[in-house]
């Protein structure tokens, strides 16, 4: 007769055999998988815009100044972002200002073109994030500024 020890452990290795085994299923079973959130960006004014994503479990939206220099063919300067923590808060409108400074280091950015960028990046409980954006563009800023 096998004793009570010999009993657990062939239990528990039984269910640890079958966890793993389901997690690899499900694993595997993500690239099946593919989310489709959309957005929707609307430039009323420079500081004024409308948003609506929609997504899964978590999405984190981020609105970037685009442009290019001779250094480098882009750069990103983001001016507002959020977290949309649940399907249900994911149409929402927003009027605000930038919440992070556009700020040129010397005299670079007078005069420059840029593209206003939403970017979303799905965050779900399991599996791959998921990432897209809308680019804007046609933009441009003073020749002259403080």
């Amino acid at each position: 007769m096998h004793s009570f020890g010999y009993r657990l452990n062939g239990l528990l290795t039984f269910a640890v055999t079958i966890l793993a085994l389901m997690c690899a299923i499900t694993s595997l079973s993500d690239n099946f998988n593919t989310p489709s959130p959309s957005a929707e960006i609307k430039i009323m004014n420079i500081n004024w815009f409308q948003k609506q994503p929609q997504g899964h479990d978590e999405v984190f939206i981020f609105v970037a100044a685009e442009y290019e220099t001779r250094k480098n063919s882009l750069n990103q300067v983001s001016l507002w972002d959020a977290i949309i923590p649940a399907k249900e808060h994911a149409k929402f409108w927003i009027h605000t200002s930038n919440k992070y400074r556009f700020v040129d280091q010397g005299n670079n950015l007078r005069g420059k073109k840029f593209n206003l960028t939403l970017h979303w990046h799905v965050m779900p409980k399991t599996g791959k994030m998921f990432a897209d954006k809308i680019v804007l563009t046609g933009y441009s800023l003073p020749e002259e500024y403080r």
